[in-house]
Parts: C-alpha cells; sequence; structure tokens
C-alpha cells in the first residue's frame, strides 16, 4: 500500500470515528447563530435533554439486538404498552408505583423472552417475528384502554412517581441521568466483559461464534430480553411525562430509536454498534430537531428530518463495515506478506529434495 492510500484511509476512518461529534457541534453553532435569542440558552438544553431522553433510551436499548445482527420492532408498541398499564393500575388499583414499574419491567422482559424463542427457536427472520408480537401488544393496548384514554383520578399521581421525570439535579432533568447510566453500563458491559464481546462475535459471524463455542442461542435472547426491559422502563418514564394512557402512543418513537442505533454505529466505534455513538447519534437528532420546531416548520418536517436521517444512517453504516472490513483485510495481507516463509515448504527446496 502506498503512502497516499494509507494517508487516506487513515483520514477516513478518523473521519469516521470523529465526524459525527463534530457535526454535532457544528449543528450547534449552526441553531445558535440562526436562534440568538432561543437556543444557546439553559433552558432550551433542559428542554432538549428532558424531551429527548425517553428517544435516548429506547434507542440504546434497540442498539442491543442490532449488535447480534437482529432488530426488535416491537419496542415503539412495547413502550406504548407500557406505559397504558402503568396508569391504569394506578388509575383503578391502590398499589405502589414502584411495584407497578417492577412489573411493568419483568413483563418487558417476558415479551423480549418471547421474541428471542421466536428468532431463535422458530428460525423466525428477527423483522416479522417482532412485527408480529408489536402489532400483539398494541392490541392489548387497545383492549385495555377500550380505545380511548386513562385518566388519572382526581386527586391526580402521586407526586413521587411524577418526580422520576420532572425532577431536576444540579439543574438537569432526570432523564438526562438515566441515559448517562445506561450509557456507561451498556459501554462497560459490550467492551469489556466477555458477553459483550461475545455478542460482537455473533453479530458478525455466527457460524465462527458457534464454532468457538459461543452459546449463540442463549446471548441473542438475552439481548431481545435485554432491550424490552429497558422498553419497560421507558415506558414508566414516559407515563410519568404524559401522565394520560394514550393507546396510540409509543409506535412515534420506534422510528427515532432505529435512527439512534444504526446511526450510532458509524462513529466512535467505527463500522459496528456502541453506546457512546448511540449517545452521540441521539444527541446530533436532538440538536436537528429542537433547532427545526423553534424554527417554525410544519409538523411533518420532524419524520421528514428522521426518515432522511435513518437513510443516511443505514447508508453510513454500510460504508463504515465495509471500510473496517477492507482494513482488516489489508491489515491480514500485510502481517502475511512480513512474515518470513519456512525454506523447507517452497518449491525449489522440494525440488532439490526430491
Amino acid at each position: 500500500m502506498s503512502a497516499n492510500s494509507k494517508s487516506e484511509t487513515s483520514w477516513a476512518l478518523r473521519l469516521g470515528t470523529w465526524g459525527l461529534p463534530i457535526l454535532a457541534i457544528l449543528l450547534f453553532v449552526f441553531f445558535s447563530f440562526v436562534l440568538p435569542d432561543s437556543y444557546p440558552t439553559f433552558s432550551n438544553l433542559q428542554g432538549i435533554l428532558s424531551n429527548q431522553s425517553i428517544p435516548a433510551i429506547l434507542a440504546l436499548g434497540a442498539m442491543i439486538p442490532i449488535v447480534t445482527g437482529n432488530f426488535d420492532l416491537s419496542m415503539g408498541y412495547g413502550v406504548g404498552l407500557a406505559h397504558v398499564i402503568v396508569m391504569w393500575f394506578l388509575a383503578n388499583k391502590h398499589v405502589p408505583w414502584i411495584w407497578i414499574c417492577l412489573l411493568v419491567v419483568v413483563g418487558g422482559a417476558l415479551v423480549g423472552l418471547i421474541n428471542g424463542l421466536l428468532v431463535e427457536f422458530a428460525q423466525i427472520d428477527s423483522f416479522i417475528a417482532t412485527l408480529g408480537t408489536g402489532s400483539v401488544l398494541y392490541a392489548f393496548s387497545g383492549w385495555i384502554t377500550g380505545g380511548g384514554r386513562i385518566v388519572p383520578p382526581f386527586k391526580g399521581l402521586p407526586q413521587s412517581f411524577t418526580r422520576i421525570f420532572d425532577q431536576h439535579i444540579f439543574g438537569l432533568p432526570m432523564g438526562f441521568y438515566y441515559v448517562v447510566i445506561l450509557v456507561i453500563a451498556l459501554g462497560l458491559i459490550l467492551e469489556l466483559l466477555p458477553a459483550g464481546r461475545a455478542l460482537y462475535v455473533i453479530g458478525s459471524n455466527p457460524r465462527a461464534a458457534e464454532l468457538v463455542g459461543i452459546p449463540k442461542r442463549r446471548y441473542t435472547i438475552i439481548a431481545f430480553v435485554s432491550a424490552s426491559a429497558i422498553t419497560g422502563f421507558a415506558g414508566c418514564i414516559l407515563a410519568a411525562q404524559q401522565q394520560i394512557g394514550n393507546p396510540s402512543l409509543g409506535s412515534e418513537y420506534l422510528l427515532p430509536a432505529f435512527v439512534g442505533a444504526l446511526l450510532g454505529s458509524t462513529t466512535i466505534r467505527l463500522g459496528r454498534a456502541n453506546a457512546m455513538g448511540t449517545f452521540v447519534a441521539v444527541a446530533i437528532l436532538a440538536i436537528g430537531v429542537s433547532g427545526i420546531q423553534q424554527l417554525g416548520a410544519s409538523f411533518w418536517v420532524t419524520p421528514l428530518f428522521n426518515g432522511l436521517t435513518l437513510l443516511a444512517a443505514v447508508g453510513l453504516a454500510g460504508y463504515s463495515t465495509r471500510r473496517r472490513l477492507k482494513a482488516g483485510a489489508e491489515a491480514s495481507r500485510k502481517s502475511m506478506e512480513s512474515t518470513p516463509q519456512d525454506p523447507t515448504q517452497t518449491p525449489q527446496h522440494k525440488e532439490k529434495s526430491e
């Protein structure tokens, strides 16, 4: 490889690694310049962190099956059902909210177990399996609410429950801290623990994972269970935010979640889904959506922005993966060329010996 080719590859890898963080900064500077009175303010920062905390949590949850090469399309309907169940219990039963949230998280994990069994044992493609379970979850939401909305009792919801969303610590909303804790936890698990490395091996080469003794089925099911448990937790936060049960709410979170998870694979850890990259990708979406809304754009501009970003994310993810594989193949080729050959294995030596 020539010096120019090496330089171009190095710059391409650096741009892929740090391109999105730089873009996030540039977007913030741009909107701050265009909207100097409203955008670069602490109150706007609080609003962004608060409004985007649930999409960020869901994006981190969606990232886990993506690491194994699967997709969980039931997450949007799952978060909708989770918040409906929380509101139903709070409105109709005298049960402490912490037990309700625990029930919802465990129920979410059970949904993830079903998804994992359908994918691994029934051998149904993850798109089809999770889309089917998502439709079932949406049906349950309609059945529980009767097609209407669940309104809390006249005395309102417990203040201790609503504070899990609207409380601020050091001026920053609680949702921000949930996201940071989740990013750190998933980052440590995926990057440092053997279980996380096993998930990456399954996603890159399932056959090789089985050959080296990694229990592919078990880890894939765990990935789905983890994603759905996080979805249940996000449903509890959503109930505290909305304070009303709406059966149609939830599906709108699916697209931003997948945009964040897929776009995150194009940065930090180039070519593979990672927690920090997902965090950066969600930050770009949050900055862009907030700026677009403050500019007074029509309501349809936000889904247009998310859809175009998703298409760009998929394209960039594929490009990053190809770049990473090409760099790995090139490194392997150079390693083989630099390794001295055994002289007894050369054709000339074989002829002499004969």
